[in-house]
C-alpha cells in the first residue's frame, strides 16, 4: 500500500473508531531474557481496523558477543556468521519505537516477547513498553481449550496459508499472526469502523447464530379430486364389501334427500 493510501486509510479509519494494530514478533539468541539472551530479530505488521496497510518493520540485530544457542538456533536457523555485520539494539531501537508508536500489540506468548523486549530497554536505560499488550495465545486458549495453539495449528485451523513457513522468522510470523488475529476474533466479518472488545469478541464466537431465512409464498394448490372411474370402484367396494356401512347410509341419504 501506498504511503499517501495509508494515511488516507488511517484518517478515515480513525474518524470511524477502527483499531490501529502492530502484529508483532521477535527471534532471540535462546530461551531466558533473564539469563543474558538477546533478541536478534524484530518483525511487525501494520493493520488499521482488520486490513493490513502493508507497512512492516524488519529488522536483524548484533547480540553484541552473546552466542546463538543451539536449541534456538534449529528454532530460527540465525547463526552467529549471519548476526556479526547487524546493528546492535541501541541502533535500532529509536525505529522500532517509532514504528510501534501507541498502537496495540498483538503477540503470541506475549511474556516471552515482552520480557525480552524490556530486558532490551532496560540495559539502555529505557522505560519498558507501555502499549497495551494482547497475548494471541492466551486468546486462543479461551476460545479452543484443550486444542494445540501453537501458530501452524492456528493457521490450520482457520485457513490461513503458512506453506511459505519454513523456520520461524518474524516478519512472516508476524503477518501469520496478524491474519490469525484477524480471523480468531472474527474481525474480518465486521464493517470498517466496528470493533470488538475483548470479552465480546470471546463471547460471541460461542454464541448461537441467528439466521433468517426468507420465506417464499407457496402457490396455492388445486384441490385432488377422485376420478369418475375412481368414485364407482369405491362405490363398489363398499357396496360388496362393507354391509350398513357409515358411508353407504350417507350416500343413500343424499341420494333421497
Amino acid at each position: 500500500m501506498l504511503q499517501e493510501d495509508r494515511a488516507n486509510l488511517l484518517a478515515s479509519t480513525v474518524q470511524l473508531g477502527a483499531e490501529r494494530i502492530i502484529a508483532l514478533d521477535t527471534e532471540t539468541t535462546g530461551f531466558y531474557a533473564n539469563k543474558g539472551d538477546r533478541v536478534i530479530e524484530i518483525g511487525a505488521v501494520e493493520f488499521i481496523g482488520n486490513r493490513e496497510t502493508g507497512r512492516t518493520y524488519h529488522q536483524y540485530i548484533n547480540p553484541m558477543g552473546r552466542k546463538v544457542d543451539a536449541g534456538a538456533l534449529e528454532v530460527h536457523g540465525l547463526s552467529d556468521e549471519f548476526l556479526k555485520d547487524k546493528p546492535s539494539f541501541r541502533m535500532i531501537v529509536q525505529d522500532f519505537l517509532d514504528f510501534i508508536g501507541d498502537a496495540k500489540l498483538v503477540i503470541h506468548n506475549a511474556k516471552f516477547d515482552v520480557g525480552f523486549l524490556n530486558a532490551e530497554f532496560d540495559k539502555l536505560g529505557l522505560d519498558p513498553l507501555k502499549n497495551e499488550i494482547c497475548d494471541s495465545l492466551a486468546v486462543a486458549r479461551k476460545i479452543y481449550p484443550g486444542q494445540r495453539n501453537t501458530l501452524d495449528a492456528l493457521c490450520n485451523r482457520l485457513g490461513v496459508d503458512n506453506s511459505e513457513r519454513e523456520l520461524h522468522g518474524a516478519l512472516i510470523d508476524s503477518y501469520l499472526l496478524g491474519r490469525v488475529f484477524i480471523k480468531m476474533t472474527r474481525r474480518d466479518q465486521l464493517q470498517l469502523g466496528e470493533s470488538l472488545g475483548e470479552d465480546d469478541e470471546l463471547d460471541s464466537l460461542n454464541a448461537p447464530v441467528a439466521v433468517q431465512l426468507a420465506r417464499k409464498p407457496r402457490p396455492a394448490r388445486m384441490p385432488l379430486l377422485p376420478s369418475a372411474e375412481e368414485l364407482a370402484s369405491h362405490e363398489s367396494f363398499v357396496a360388496k364389501k362393507l354391509k350398513d356401512s357409515v358411508w353407504g347410509k350417507l350416500q343413500n341419504n343424499l341420494l333421497t334427500a
